[in-house]
């Protein structure tokens, strides 16, 4: 029986120190509805960070070196405080962040507690509506992002949640984004702060 996101492959982009949950709930979400996760890392092995200590370690699918946007249909950026900021120092993760939301890709993108640091050395929150750790509130909004404080938030193929908590949301949404699959930009229709002052 064919389950609703069959056939796509989808990169899990960390180093180490990612929050163990917010790796392992995602990619069990993608292989129970039938798509492909991929680990993509700069290292070749990558542990996580579990009850505030490191945690299991794991073999990594594809070197970042050798990773193409090309070759996925979507993006998951785990958060944890090491990992996205290990991330977002390294010049291959950011280009490889970008490449899923060129005017050409536009694929889905799910970023939970600290991952959207990754996407603001990226360029590309300014006009999203968005969440996070509330810790880089401040970060998000400064980058030009319109932050919430919801469990899971969805825009333009984007999906973004604060914690670990909201995990069953947030992967729910992103298994309904990459099923949507590519998302049209629509230049004219750009995301403003309401009620400005």
């Amino acid at each position: 029986m064919k389950t609703k996101i069959e056939g796509k492959r989808i990169a899990i982009l960390v180093d180490n120190g990612f929050e163990h949950s917010e790796f392992v709930e995602p990619i069990q979400a993608i292989k129970d509805h039938g798509g492909e996760a991929v680990i993509v890392s700069p290292k070749d092995k990558v542990k996580s960070w579990k009850n505030g200590q490191w945690g299991e370690e794991f073999r990594v699918d594809m070197a970042l070196s050798e990773a193409s946007p090309d070759d996925f249909d979507g993006l998951v950026l785990p958060g944890g405080v090491i990992n996205p900021d290990l991330l977002r120092m390294n010049s291959q993760a950011i280009e490889f962040v970008k490449g899923f939301f060129s005017e050409n890709s536009q694929k889905p993108v799910a970023a939970i507690c600290h991952g959207p640091w990754t996407l603001i050395n990226a360029g590309v929150v300014r006009g999203r509506r968005m969440t996070s750790y509330e810790s880089i509130k401040v970060d998000l909004l400064n980058a030009g992002a319109k932050w919430v404080d919801e469990e899971v938030v969805v825009d333009r193929g984007l999906v973004t949640s604060r914690n670990p908590d909201d995990l069953q949301v947030f992967c729910a949404k992103l298994i309904e984004e990459i099923y949507e699959g590519k998302h049209k930009v629509n230049k004219s229709k750009e995301v403003r702060p309401t009620n400005p002052r």
